[in-house]
């Protein structure tokens, strides 16, 4: 694409409903950049707009139900209980995005990036969520139940409050980040290496359940065994 059709596809400073992309799509088959735009409370449901790119959009209570939005791109988006339930987002990459009380319910997640991204309260059940991957983000009270972690690097992730009920940990490697009061029901952490995550909340029964085979460190040892009135010493 010439840098000439590139200008031509750009779309700044508007406020835009459904009418307003049909348009723009009619023009524009292989993608538009959006800039500066909001989209608050627009349904802008099973649209095509694979490989969109959005920067310092809002999409508060947007709706991208069914919507084709592989490989889009977005960039300092606020989008408060946004909708994307049955999208398809594969290959999607969100950085620095407020994406909190968000709805993924059965949407297809292959290989979406979340870089920076708040999630408070997103849920994703029923999600496609092969090589999905979350990095410095916040997931507090997030519905991940079922998603495979395993033999990811997770990077300062704040799962606290979050539900983990039957994800798979196994052989990941925690930098960082929090599990504190998590629903843990059914998830595996063989081989995983929980040495610099924090584990505030969690009782020595739990870790007898859920944590068989992790890794631990002394401190955080030390901490379970106070919680039942026992002093380690080294």
């Amino acid at each position: 694409m010439t840098n000439e059709s590139l200008a031509s596809t750009l779309v700044e400073h508007q406020t835009l409903g459904r009418t307003d992309m049909a348009r723009l799509l009619a023009g524009a088959p292989d993608g538009l950049r959006f800039e500066h735009c909001n989209f608050d409370g627009a349904d802008l449901a099973q649209l095509n707009l694979r490989a969109s790119r959005f920067t310092d959009c809002t999409f508060a209570q947007t709706s991208f139900e069914k919507c084709m939005l592989a490989d889009t791109q977005w960039l300092r988006c606020k989008a408060g209980r946004v909708n994307f339930r049955l999208a398809d987002l594969s290959d999607a990459a969100f950085n620095h995005c407020d994406l909190n009380n968000s709805s993924w319910s059965l949407a297809k997640l292959g290989a979406v990036t979340f870089n920076e991204v708040k999630l408070t309260g997103a849920g994703f059940g029923g999600a496609q969520t092969l090589g999905l991957r979350f990095v410095e983000s916040l997931l507090v009270g997030a519905d991940l139940r079922g998603i495979s972690f395993r033999k990811q690097q997770l990077t300062r992730l704040n799962l606290s409050d979050a539900d983990l009920g039957g994800c798979d940990f196994r052989d990941a490697i925690f930098d960082g980040g929090s599990l504190c009061d998590a629903n843990l029901k059914g998830a595996q952490f063989d081989g995983a290496d929980l040495r610099t995550v924090d584990l505030g909340g969690l009782q020595l029964g739990q870790l007898l359940q859920h944590f068989k085979g992790a890794q631990i460190s002394v401190d955080q040892a030390s901490a379970l065994m106070a919680g039942v009135g026992v002093c380690v010493r080294w």
